[in-house]
């Protein structure tokens, strides 16, 4: 495929899977509509993000994500990398609100990713919303696997059972605030997502970039309102031995001290869910997995949110997981 000058357009309310399945393998990302969440409930959301990022930054920081040892709670700007550089946003990271797991002799590690969310406490109303708005995008992203694993011929619930239980949802609450005093721009550095689904609702300001097929630079995802963007996790690529590609992705900062808001939720299975080869036609064209020495991809999900969220977060890891560090 060239170089894409839109990114696909791809309506869920009477999906064409022919487009569907070109969307998924030639460019990893797709604007979604027809999907019944409404303009009033995506602007409350965004409202909720921009009534949190406004609270004091004492407030903020009483749920600081260095309190966790479930990685929940509040990034301040600045302390989260991305391949080892400074991301400039802050953000609040919530999850399946669970009571805390502290992993067994002998069980995985990344069963410190289970636990409750921090919630501040001069915004109660926002743990409605935020877990509301996960419980709704989950159903959109199910029906949209669903469908995606249809268009390239596989089984539309091969993964049902990865996704039982409690499966890993995460929303982020994020802010840009503009580029870093130092001129930087990098608002999240060149990076692909963990799971299966990415659902990205934001406020309209540019900055999200993806890269082009065959690795030719980066293209600007222009704003369809109303729409989602979607984009393929590593997982995906797995399920599909590498016929699927996550794809790399980055935030720009706007110039200035200009602001964006964006609600990214990721659609996963369960922690301890191993994704199994998926039976579909194209299995035979697979080119394998994506070979990344300082990236190496798990079927095994839990380790692979885990490599991601150590990475990201180092002083969390200092402070509760030093075990993590050795190695």
């Amino acid at each position: 495929m060239s170089q894409p000058t839109a990114i696909p357009v791809i309506d869920l309310s009477a999906p064409d899977r022919a487009a569907l399945h070109r969307a998924a393998r030639d460019v990893g990302f797709f604007h979604l509509v027809g999907h019944g969440v409404t303009s009033a409930e995506q602007a409350r959301l965004l409202d909720a993000a921009r009534t949190f990022f406004a609270l004091p930054q004492a407030d903020r920081d009483a749920i600081d994500n260095l309190n966790s040892p479930h990685f929940r709670g509040y990034t301040r700007i600045g302390n989260e990398r991305t391949q080892g550089r400074r991301d400039w946003r802050d953000q609040l990271d919530v999850s399946n609100e669970l009571p805390a797991r502290v992993p067994g002799r002998g069980e995985p590690p990344y069963w410190w990713l289970e636990g409750p969310n921090q919630w501040p406490v001069a915004l109660p109303e926002l743990r409605e919303s935020a877990l509301s708005w996960m419980e709704h995008l989950s159903t959109v992203a199910h029906r949209l696997l669903h469908e995606l694993l249809a268009a390239i011929g596989g089984p539309e619930d091969f993964y049902d059972d990865a996704f039982a239980g409690s499966p890993r949802n995460h929303l982020k609450l994020v802010r840009y605030p503009g580029r870093a005093p130092d001129g930087e721009d990098q608002g999240v550095g060149v990076h692909k997502d963990y799971g299966f689904l990415t659902l990205l609702l934001t406020d309209g300001v540019p900055g999200l970039q993806v890269e082009a097929p065959g690795g030719a630079g980066f293209i600007d995802v222009p704003q369809l309102p109303g729409a989602f963007v979607v984009n393929l996790g590593e997982l995906l690529e797995v399920a599909t031995n590498g016929y699927l590609k996550a794809t790399n992705h980055r935030v720009v900062s706007p110039p200035g001290a200009r602001e964006r808001f964006s609600a990214p939720f990721f659609y996963n299975p369960r922690l301890d869910a191993r994704i199994a080869p998926l039976p579909f036609p194209g299995a035979a064209q697979a080119t394998g997995v994506t070979q990344d020495p300082a990236n190496p991809l798990f079927a095994e999900f839990g380790f692979n949110e885990l490599k991601g969220w150590a990475r990201a977060h180092p002083e969390v890891v200092r402070r509760h997981h030093p075990e993590l560090l050795l190695g």
